[in-house]
């Protein structure tokens, strides 16, 4: 066959292939946002009894790097009103970072976030909060061996405890950058990017483990 008539049928045929690859990507793309919406209504209409809605969370995001941890709260603002509004939203209650700041000191808030379970203990004691929520991001940089460049991989752990230790829900989302090396900045956009499917998984874990294995009780008012 003549080259220019293969040149033809190449430019005809390349646009259709393309057409093609790019609606079975885009098709692939929905199925997999369908079935996340999907999972995320089916979280949120787990059964919760109105007693764990009137428990006390206390949400506190520090961050773990190889400098050792950070947990000033005031420099996590951002990342925690995106969670905290979101478990306000759904009914549950929780306190404000002023309210948290006023009450529980930075060294128990660093030793909490170096797992030290007193620490822990004695702010949730000190806030009269039932459950912890625990927000902690971590990364790592690396240079990309193809393109050598810096990636930033960054991690966003979430712990919600019982007041007595107790695990209820484990969850993460991570997300990787090939720009810059703004940690807290990547970490928001992975908390705003992912909190539905994030919160929701809370959600459903608080709502069906928060009160198996004898949790807390809720406190009586005198």
């Amino acid at each position: 066959m003549p080259r220019f008539v293969l040149a033809i049928l190449f430019c005809f045929t390349l646009p259709s292939a393309l057409a093609f690859s790019f609606s079975e990507e885009d098709k692939q793309q929905k199925d997999a946002d369908d079935t996340s919406r999907k999972k995320v209504s089916q979280q949120l209409a787990t059964p919760c009894k109105d007693a764990l809605k009137d428990r006390k969370i206390m949400v506190v995001i520090g961050e773990r790097s190889s400098r050792g941890i950070s947990a000033q709260q005031s420099s996590y603002s951002p990342h925690f009103n995106s969670i905290n509004q979101r478990l306000r939203n759904l009914g549950l209650k929780t306190y404000t970072q002023q309210e948290i700041t006023a009450q529980v000191a930075q060294a128990e808030i660093d030793a909490y976030f170096r797992n030290d379970p007193d620490a822990a203990l004695n702010a949730s004691k000190k806030m009269g909060a039932d459950f912890i929520l625990r927000g902690t991001i971590s990364s790592r940089t690396a240079i990309n061996p193809v393109l050598r460049i810096p990636e930033v991989y960054v991690n966003m752990g979430f712990t919600l405890s019982a007041a007595d230790g107790r695990t209820i829900s484990d969850v993460s989302a991570s997300a990787e950058s090939y720009s810059g090396t703004d940690t807290l900045g990547m970490a928001l956009t992975l908390v705003n990017e992912q909190a539905s499917g994030v919160v929701a998984r809370l959600y459903s874990d608080y709502c069906r483990n928060a009160g198996i294995g004898g949790g807390t009780k809720k406190k009586q008012s005198n």
